[in-house]
């Protein structure tokens, strides 16, 4: 289910930053950052603060097998990673 909210929600800053990515990558931003984006301090910095303890915290994986593993799980939830 997706959120209307991620789409007409965010402010004009980050509209534009959200704009100048889909110009970059020549395609629509992955919703996981529309929703990091979209009230940071309620939930994108906390969940960035998580998510960068998985892949950089200490581990006995490498920073890349972790990625890895990642992207082979969003592949699996056919989810772009």
């Amino acid at each position: 289910m997706r959120l209307a909210k991620l789409d007409h929600g965010h402010t004009l800053g980050t509209k534009l930053k959200l704009a100048m990515m889909t110009l970059v990558m020549r395609r629509r931003v992955p919703d996981v950052v529309r929703t990091l984006t979209y009230r940071p301090d309620y939930l994108g910095d906390p969940l960035n603060e998580v998510f960068q303890a998985a892949l950089r915290g200490p581990s006995r994986w490498t920073v890349g097998e972790r990625e890895l593993m990642a992207a082979f799980v969003s592949n699996l939830n056919r989810c772009r990673f």
